[in-house]
């Protein structure tokens, strides 16, 4: 087997290796050369090669996200590091691992006006668990030029020791980083920085290792909830006749059923979850906003919970971050191995332990306390579920109706990845069939990676993925699209309204030259020349009928990927959408 011939590229995949990253995902540079050669030459290790680096870094995040361990993302020196940072961000705020390997020149050719050269030390240092800023040989980090003698070394075996005694600390040095920073990924859940500078030549190889790397396992400590938080939580707990759980995006089969069978069973207790908390219990609600849109202060009031108890990711439904801040719990709970943000203003309890560890302590003990609470929201939940189906039968073809259609005739035991702004929004009004997983990168809720991340998923899963995008959100990622290794299994589905049409339900002054130009952005795209370059299935529609037919199909095994493109009214979706709030009161 070939291996680069830096000894520093030789350690940094050496590691990676024993802490078990197999997945690599390379775009093409020189600098990064000897990381390209080691790990593209070792079976151990499942490379993919993906030119642009904003979509590689979010591939390889789609695929971190459903493996759940650490992927890596190389890339050569200067700005091709910057395009990596929306995906950085997006796994910093969804707590996925993600190795960022960047190459770099030395120092002596730092800041000298070399092309391809940026200061890439601590690049992401607001948005990342780990800088690691590696460094390379004795002579480079003291900037001697290689021709050039060390003035103070005077006789050959003084240099020889002092070098070898200088390389064995840089040696040190970079094996204790690039432990931390890995271990950091691997344990705390999110992306690490490792910036490796090489100096030229870059493309030699051996037969053999030079180094040999000391691999530092994690060290965990067993879970142990502290007993006096649990006896106040219980003291709590027994007191209060209005509980809510509310969970935001939560990866599946983290929570033993039988936990969620006892908070069921509580008449003090309702629990809330979102499309993406990927948790099923007939008695959840699982449409906040369509619960609590209508509400005025009366029912506010009587919804106002005494304790709150969250875990998950972020929340998607503006309305319940905007009710829980105004009507306030006297506790709120949140629990979580590793951060806990005061989204509502009145965070008093940060429980650091898996929800299913904490819920398995508290749940056999907690009293199960007589209310009106759970029986009370049922009851408005089945009212509003009648009147939601009754408003879909009297609308015409729109956004509405196609949401509707999709979430009904999606294959069971797949896997849907959404994406941001509208799409993920409408996803929230309905039922998705409880085998169905589903994803959307809620971190930083931005358009720009979905369709890279959707790839990545449907790459590392063997289930069948689905992406169901809005117009914006495909055609700015659209290179996600030059991809080698799309599964032939995968299906995007493009909701077409000519623009950004979330942008017609916000506030503002609509049908205007300003508003169509700068905030929708109206257009006339389609996805059909994307299709044909790309090598999908294309067809499109504009109508019911049209949809009804061609899902009939779009599912079904084929012999390449394939894009639907539904086309509808740009005008009409706001007002059935706001109609709809109206109607369901």
């Amino acid at each position: 087997m070939k291996y680069p011939k830096i000894p520093l590229a030789q350690t940094v995949i050496q590691l990676c290796k024993a802490k078990n990253i197999k997945h690599i995902v390379i775009s093409p540079g020189s600098r990064n050369a000897p990381l390209t050669i080691g790990f593209s030459n070792d079976p151990f290790f499942k490379c993919y090669s993906i030119v642009d680096e904003r979509c590689a870094a979010f591939f390889a995040l789609g695929i971190a996200q459903q493996i759940e361990a650490p992927v890596a993302v190389v890339c050569t020196s200067g700005s091709a590091l910057l395009n990596y940072y929306p995906a950085v961000a997006e796994a910093f705020y969804s707590e996925i691992p993600l190795i960022v390997l960047s190459a770099d020149r030395p120092k002596h050719l730092q800041n000298i006006g070399d092309g391809q050269t940026i200061n890439q030390k601590n690049v992401f240092e607001n948005h990342i668990l780990h800088s690691a800023n590696l460094k390379l040989d004795v002579k480079d980090e003291l900037n001697i030029p290689v021709t050039e003698d060390i003035p103070i070394l005077k006789n050959i075996e003084d240099k020889l020791e002092r070098l070898l005694g200088l390389q064995k600390d840089i040696q040190k040095f970079n094996e204790q980083e690039l432990n931390d920073a890995i271990n950091k990924s691997i344990f705390k859940k999110g992306p690490v920085h490792i910036n490796v500078p090489f100096d030229e030549p870059l493309y030699e190889m051996v037969d053999s290792l030079t180094v040999a790397p000391k691999n530092i396992p994690i060290e965990l400590e067993e879970p142990k909830m502290d007993s006096y938080i649990m006896d106040q939580c219980l003291n709590d707990w027994r007191k209060a006749k209005r509980k809510m759980v509310l969970v935001g995006e939560y990866a599946p089969d983290k929570i033993d059923q039988k936990w969620l069978n006892l908070l069921a069973k509580d008449d003090s207790v309702i629990v809330l979850t979102e499309t993406t908390s990927n948790l099923d219990h007939g008695t959840f609600i699982t449409s906040i906003d369509k619960l609590i849109a209508p509400l005025q202060k009366e029912g506010f009031i009587k919804l106002q919970p005494e304790i709150l108890i969250t875990f998950g990711g972020m929340v998607v439904s503006k309305k319940i971050k905007a009710f829980l801040r105004e009507y306030q719990p006297k506790e709120h709970w949140h629990i979580s191995e590793t951060r806990a943000y005061d989204t509502y203003f009145c965070l008093t309890q940060h429980i650091k332990e898996t929800p299913n560890y904490f819920f398995s302590e508290f749940l056999p003990k907690a009293e199960q306390v007589k209310s009106s609470y759970r029986n009370y929201w049922t009851g408005i939940k089945m009212e509003r579920n009648k009147k939601h189906n009754s408003f879909l039968e009297k609308i015409s073809f729109s956004d509405f109706k196609v949401f509707d259609t999709l979430f009904k005739t999606l294959p069971n035991d797949t896997i849907l990845q959404i994406g941001n702004s509208s799409a993920i929004r409408y996803a929230q009004l309905f039922d998705i069939h409880k085998s169905i997983e589903v994803f959307c990168n809620r971190g930083t809720s931005g358009i720009d990676g979905s369709t890279s991340t959707a790839i990545g998923c449907a790459l590392a899963h063997k289930r069948q993925t689905t992406f169901i995008t809005g117009d914006l959100s495909f055609f700015y990622d659209s290179n996600a699209l030059w991809n080698n290794y799309i599964p032939d299994s995968f299906r995007i589905i493009v909701i077409n309204n000519g623009g950004g049409g979330i942008f017609r339900i916000l506030p503002g002054h609509k049908n205007t030259k300003n508003f169509d130009t700068f905030f929708e952005t109206k257009h006339k795209l389609t996805a059909q020349h994307l299709a044909e370059m790309y090598n999908f299935k294309y067809k499109k529609v504009s109508s019911q009928n049209d949809l009804s037919i061609a899902l009939n199909t779009f599912y079904k095994e084929s012999k390449s990927p394939k894009i639907l493109e539904i086309y509808t009214a740009d005008q009409a979706n706001d007002e059935i959408l706001l109609e709809y709030f109206k109607y369901i009161k």
